[in-house]
């Protein structure tokens, strides 16, 4: 992967054909090797006008010609969609060898206001509306402070959206803002261990409570910034294996997308992330209580606790609590996003999903240095893409095993 962060100075190419070197360097083989690729992108038919062939535009540039390449656009959650259609090719005898790119570049000073336009593409443009103030009434018996009211100015309509499903929570919960806060800091102090991380300051819980305002109860230190970059990961067959060497392979176990159910909004077990997890311990024939490390989808610190207790890492209700406690920090009984994090590594979003898996393959090569988890043998991602009706409106969840 490419450090996270503004790349005013870098392409699209450019990302691609560093993390794209990086990947098969690491897998110890050519582009000769790949059979069929899959690209990720989601800003650059907003931003450039580059609309249908950017996997083509990016990785022919790099030198990929004949084979298949498909494009994924899927919101936050486009390449670990590229992650589950490239294991899908490879199971069906399609390739033997594919590469997954995602890459994204967020960040386009000239263009400050399309740049908070493109969000609105992650949601229904025709409903996006009516069902965020929805789900604003769901938390109306919440007793908020005055700042809540309060205009904090530019923003992306996620923050909103967020913020609405924090309200909720802890209406039905009791989830404090404290809580959330102690998410926050926990992912800004593990990212001061990620050298590819775009923040690797850490925060006090007290830091990220007086952070800039962005929509109660959320600060900036609890949401995700706005991110440049690009990962790669090469997916090979068990045959495929021999030609690479396997000592530093992981293996695949699970991997499952879900879109959203008509259900009432206090009926959680039924929520687009419960869905995909459930597909996913189903298909790895693991649970979650055996799991040693997780990347969840913390596009903001509430989303965090949504995503472990989808997962099945803690009940449902729970997060909060448990977080507090410790229990999801380096050391703790199941630590997650121990790279920082959206909120501090970054989200680029088309990248995000693959970045989220370099990050457990890297703990499961026990490679990943101070924020090592020891003896990590099997990790889980949890990957939410856009919004719709007070939830993602689509989950991926990729189940790996050290190999």
């Amino acid at each position: 992967m490419t450090p996270l962060g503004k790349h005013l100075d870098k392409s699209v190419k450019q990302l691609t054909a560093i993390a794209v070197d990086a990947a098969l360097a690491d897998a110890g083989c050519g582009k000769e090797a790949i059979e069929a690729a899959w690209f990720s992108n989601t800003r650059q038919g907003v931003m450039e006008g580059q609309h249908g062939i950017r996997g083509q535009a990016a990785l022919r540039a790099y030198g990929f010609e004949e084979i298949p390449i498909v494009n994924c656009d899927n919101a936050c959650a486009s390449s670990s969609t590229g992650v589950n259609q490239a294991f899908a090719a490879i199971k069906a005898g399609l390739c033997e060898v594919a590469l997954v790119v995602g890459a994204d570049k967020m960040n386009y000073p000239e263009k400050r206001e399309l740049m908070f336009e493109a969000f609105m593409g992650g949601m229904d443009r025709e409903l996006a509306e009516a069902q965020l103030e929805r789900q604003l009434k769901l938390s109306a018996g919440l007793d908020l402070p005055p700042e809540a009211q309060a205009e904090t100015g530019q923003r992306s309509i996620f923050m909103d959206s967020y913020a609405a499903m924090a309200r909720h929570h802890m209406a039905l919960f009791g989830t404090t803002r404290e809580q959330i806060a102690a998410i926050a800091s926990k992912n800004h102090w593990h990212s001061q261990f990620n050298p590819m991380a775009q923040y690797q300051t850490p925060m006090t819980i007290d830091e990220v409570l007086a952070d800039k305002p962005i929509s109660w109860p959320l600060t900036r230190a609890m949401c995700a910034p706005i991110s440049d970059g690009a990962g790669a990961l090469v997916l090979a067959s068990e045959g495929a294996l021999k030609r690479f060497g396997a000592s530093r392979a992981v293996k695949v176990l699970a991997t499952q997308l879900a879109s959203g159910v008509t259900r009432e909004p206090d009926d959680l077990e039924r929520h687009v992330g419960r869905i995909a997890a459930i597909k996913g311990w189903e298909q790895a024939g693991i649970g979650p209580d055996e799991i040693s490390v997780a990347e969840v989808h913390d596009a903001t610190s509430f989303a965090e606790i949504r995503h472990i207790e989808n997962l099945g890492l803690c009940e449902i209700g729970a997060g909060g609590f448990v977080s507090e406690r410790g229990e999801t920090r380096l050391g703790g009984r199941v630590p997650v996003n121990t790279s920082g994090g959206l909120v501090s590594k970054g989200h680029p979003v088309g990248a995000t999903g693959v970045i989220q898996l370099i990050e457990l393959v890297t703990q499961l090569r026990n490679e990943a240095g101070e924020r090592q988890v020891a003896g990590a043998r099997f990790a889980a991602a949890e990957n939410g893409g856009g919004f719709y009706d007070g939830e993602e409106a689509v989950a991926a969840v990729t189940v790996l095993a050290k190999h």
